[in-house]
């Protein structure tokens, strides 16, 4: 009844209902009541408020911005167990702070700090958002992120931004765009990114050429990101915390472009995936099922289809990611 009276708009949304909302929809305020956020009020004389703003701004050392990547670290971890759904209202009160700290820093020396935490940060809400199915919020993050890290001269974070856009583009059905956009991010970063992040860019390029019906062009891309992963059991980049990548974390994203591409050995490679995985990575997880659904299918082996299938719905409905839950019921509707 609430829901049908909030539609006709014979009762106003209260903000105990849209705090609830949020969460369960995984949208931001704005989104959910469909309205352009209020402009503050401006007094006729506001020399003092900005120069203590930028007072402010000028005193966030490096504590603070070891604060604000650990609130970070902490919405990533958050996300990859919870999914991004109930994430909303911290992660833009986060990127608020953060937009904040660096529009109003002066000299670069307190700006590129500030801006690369805001462009780690603006990725990882960008793709929550993707994960939510908001996908105009999602591109606006990523141009920000872009503008951060143009911002820190940081061209790992940005090559590492613009890979993730080209996401957005192959879901809304322009993936030959996002090939051109993936590669100019390879071309962005050169040899002067990690070997990590590098693996990660070719990996990317691999599976929106799979999208845009390039196998040829994928299989070469998904090559090179077999030779360029470094060894070993770490994922993380020192230089690039934003990026999860190792061989385990490979050879499931390898399994991915193989059931893509319609490719029988994309099984092995999924199954020993799912065998190594880190168990926090509950959507990651989801997304490996769906991907062994996709491979058996591949191979008409229906009922073991079906049974990953079972596994990806439930875990994809644990973190509430509609990308997931998306894919879950296209792969359904071919059983």
């Amino acid at each position: 009844m609430y829901v049908s009276e909030w539609e006709n708009g014979k009762r106003g949304l209260s903000d105990r209902y849209a705090g609830i909302l949020r969460k369960l929809l995984g949208v931001t305020d704005a989104e959910l009541r469909a309205q352009a956020p209020a402009l503050a009020a401006s007094s006729a004389d506001g020399y003092d408020e900005l120069l203590s703003r930028i007072d402010a701004a000028g005193s966030v050392g490096e504590s603070m911005v070891q604060a604000f990547n650990d609130q970070t670290e902490l919405l990533r971890t958050m996300d990859r167990q919870r999914g991004a759904a109930g994430l909303v209202d911290q992660m833009a009160g986060h990127l608020a702070a953060l937009e904040d700290a660096l529009n109003f820093a002066v000299l670069p020396t307190a700006r590129r700090p500030v801006a690369l935490a805001l462009a780690g940060a603006s990725t990882l809400a960008a793709w929550q958002a993707i994960d939510s199915g908001a996908v105009e919020r999602a591109w606006r993050h990523y141009e920000l992120a872009k503008r951060a890290a143009r911002d820190a001269e940081a061209p790992m974070y940005l090559a590492h931004a613009m890979a993730e856009q080209a996401y957005v583009l192959c879901e809304a059905g322009r993936p030959a765009l996002g090939v051109d956009l993936v590669r100019d991010a390879r071309c962005t970063v050169g040899q002067s990114g990690s070997a990590r992040l590098r693996a990660w860019l070719y990996a990317a390029e691999a599976e929106i050429c799979a999208h845009a019906g390039m196998p040829d062009d994928s299989r070469r891309a998904l090559d090179e990101a077999l030779t360029t992963i470094p060894p070993g059991p770490e994922d993380r980049d020192p230089d690039m915390l934003s990026i999860f990548l190792n061989g385990t974390h490979l050879a499931r994203w390898q399994g991915n472009v193989l059931a893509m591409l319609g490719d029988g050995d994309a099984v092995t490679s999924l199954y020993g995936a799912l065998e190594d995985m880190d168990p926090s990575f509950v959507r990651a997880r989801a997304g490996l099922h769906t991907d062994l659904a996709h491979a058996h299918l591949t191979r008409a082996e229906y009922d073991d289809a079906h049974t990953h299938l079972r596994q990806a719905r439930l875990l994809a409905g644990r973190t509430g990611s509609v990308r997931q839950r998306r894919r879950v019921d296209m792969l359904s509707a071919r059983l």
